[in-house]
């Protein structure tokens, strides 16, 4: 149903699941061992899985910091973006990449919630992708603005409730739990 034409394929995409910025993540070792299954399934199924990684001055291309946890592993010839933005798209190669792989569809996981796998997930809606956001596979720190302080866990289950309520002309945007993934 995506506004891409033609474009018949999904894709994972693992978005900044980096020692860094998982490190005191919420629910870090049961999400990252959900998006471990989900990689694991990609490729049972021949579904590509694209990388992206984060990169900032405290996060430098190299560091151990930017490094993807160790529990998760980027197969030769899968697909890596190194981006600066929260946006994966945004100033990146990853449309060229989903062009290449024909994906019109971009199942969703990884870290911060509420800064990179919100701006992507937007990203990807506002370019005419469908989106599935993998409801129980991403996560994020516990966050402030001014005097009020906001629980991982709420951050969380707000963007699962914005991606199961939002409607889009024309994409199709979903949240869906991992074991309920169908390739």
């Amino acid at each position: 149903m995506s506004k891409l034409g033609g474009r018949n394929e999904t894709a994972l995409l693992v978005v900044d699941v980096q020692n860094d910025v998982v490190g005191n993540a919420w629910k870090r070792d049961e999400v990252v061992d959900r998006i471990a299954g989900l990689v694991d399934s990609a490729r049972a199924a021949d579904v590509p899985v694209v990388w992206v990684q984060h990169n900032d001055e405290e996060m430098w291309i190299g560091s151990a910091g930017w490094a993807i946890v160790d529990q998760l592993q980027r197969a030769e010839g899968e697909h890596r973006i190194d981006k600066e933005y929260g946006d994966s798209f945004a100033d990146t190669k990853l449309e060229s990449v989903f062009d290449e792989l024909n994906v019109g569809h971009i199942v969703l996981c990884g870290a911060q919630t509420d800064a990179c796998i919100t701006a992507t997930m937007y990203g990807g809606i506002i370019r005419g992708y469908d989106v599935t956001l993998v409801e129980d596979a991403h996560t994020t720190d516990d966050s402030g603005f001014g005097d009020v302080q906001l629980p991982a866990e709420v951050l969380v289950s707000h963007l699962v409730r914005t991606a199961m309520y939002a409607k889009w002309p024309g994409v199709q945007l979903t949240a869906t739990p991992a074991d309920a993934i169908a390739w």
